[in-house]
């Protein structure tokens, strides 16, 4: 069976990391001289452990020297020489705190994101960690509270202006409608007159004297009849004086 797959992540364990460091760095020593003796390359190396201490390397046909001239020639950039050995000290033990500084704080988050195993913490570090937690969790509901003030006013705001604007579009649809309504009448109005005037030209083409006018053409459409007197077919005797006998 293969190898498992390893997470690379740093090992919380001390001792673990040391003897990690000491194989993995043998290992790294190994295939830089593998790689300078079949390759005929030039390689220089240097590793500082958690503790400061200096690990190097270099191929035979050159030097550590030789290879940093060469590489500030090649990038363009200077190192700073003359530096003693009080300031070399002095830069080691800034570096190992700052070190010390980062692991405490990688170690600080991963307590607050729960990542590592509470265990072995102790109860003052409990409490002072519980008392950071509830202090963030303040921090935090403030700045909710302050969003969702915000979100709340940016939506009253935007309401009173929707209002506005349907209150807007109802006055320009009322005033619009009575334009329209106004523009119907006037429009009725119009084909009333138009109409009157046509009758009016209709009745004009009819002379009529000494009778009354009609006063539409519907009463032209009426008959009018002249008053006659029916007179009989047979004369009346008696205007022409007969007499007739009388039979007793």
């Amino acid at each position: 069976m293969g190898r498992g797959k390893i997470e690379i992540a740093r090992i919380e364990s001390r001792t673990n990391r040391q003897v990690t460091f000491s194989k993995r760095r043998g290992g790294l020593l190994k295939k830089a001289r593998e790689l300078s003796v079949l390759c005929d390359a030039e390689i220089g190396l240097i590793i500082f452990s958690c503790t400061g201490k200096l690990t190097e390397f270099c191929s035979e046909s050159t030097s550590i020297e030789e290879i940093i001239r060469r590489y500030q020639a090649a990038k363009g950039v200077r190192i700073p020489a003359g530096v003693s050995n009080h300031d070399s000290e002095a830069i080691y033990n800034e570096l190992g705190r700052m070190r010390k500084e980062t692991h405490n704080l990688e170690l600080s988050l991963r307590r607050y994101t729960g990542d590592i195993d509470l265990n072995s913490v102790k109860l003052e570090e409990l409490t002072q960690l519980e008392h950071q937690l509830e202090c963030s969790v303040k921090k935090v509901r403030v700045r909710k509270m302050e969003i969702l003030r915000q979100q709340t006013d940016n939506l009253l705001r935007k309401e009173k202006m929707l209002e506005e604007e349907n209150e807007q579009i109802f006055s320009l649809f009322k005033d619009n409608n009575n334009q329209m309504a106004w523009e119907q009448q006037q429009q009725q109005q119009a084909a009333m007159v138009s109409k009157f005037e046509e009758h009016g030209q209709v009745l004009d083409q009819f002379p009529f004297s000494g009778e009354a006018q009609p006063s539409s053409v519907l009463e032209l459409a009426i008959p009018h009849y002249q008053p006659f007197r029916l007179q009989p077919t047979q004369p009346n005797l008696q205007d022409f004086g007969l007499h007739f006998p009388t039979f007793v």
